[in-house]
């Protein structure tokens, strides 16, 4: 009976708020082999490497990669002077070598297919942020974006994942609301500042 009245309830519920049409696609895809010792080891040590919050981070990546290379792969398979071939493979190699990931000499879709995991892992704005002498570590870097003090030229970002152009990476500052960017002073200090201001003001009584 219960279990009748709560079918009930849920098909009432979903006929007065309507159903949900969105399409959300995948982000990332599990492993096949959940307890494959090699994998696991590898996954564990970029997490500590690069500050990860878990592994869905590194299936993210994975998944991404996996897609770039199914794209490179299929147009591997058209003719070298195909015009398919040669205009989205242009856009495919334009795209990954101002991000970073392909240099000028690596313009050919071959070296697509040798991209690794830790190409991607290099161009997160964690790591850069790291990288620039602007965090203490990997893991401060992570918080120092999460808590609004990093903007990319004109833009404040607190995405750690955020993939950073070559042409941004000159760009990495200090927000101008930020205390490490001669904003307002953070709230600790604000009130240490209230608290010797007091203290001052008995001392002169």
């Amino acid at each position: 009976k219960k279990a009748v009245v709560k079918k009930r309830t849920a098909a009432r519920e979903e006929a007065n708020m309507g159903k949900d049409y969105h399409n959300r696609s995948k982000t990332f895809k599990v492993p096949r082999r959940p307890f494959e010792k090699e994998r696991l080891d590898r996954e564990l040590k970029l997490i500590g490497e690069y500050g990860l919050r878990n592994k869905r981070e590194i299936w993210r990546v994975n998944y991404t990669l996996a897609k770039i290379r199914s794209v490179a792969r299929s147009l591997l398979t058209l003719p070298e002077k195909s015009p398919k071939r040669m205009f989205e493979g242009a856009a495919l190699l334009r795209r990954l070598t101002r991000l970073g990931l392909l240099t000028e000499n690596e313009q050919k879709l071959d070296f697509v297919l040798r991209l690794t995991i830790e190409k991607f892992l290099d161009r997160r704005l964690q790591t850069r942020v790291f990288q620039a002498g602007l965090a203490k570590s990997i893991h401060h870097a992570r918080v120092l974006i999460k808590q609004r003090h990093i903007r990319v030229g004109r833009r404040m970002v607190n995405v750690p994942s955020f993939m950073v152009r070559l042409d941004s990476e000159k760009q990495l500052e200090f927000s101008l609301t930020s205390p490490f960017g001669n904003g307002r002073p953070g709230r600790v200090r604000r009130r240490n500042a209230k608290k010797n201001a007091g203290a001052e003001d008995e001392a002169d009584a």
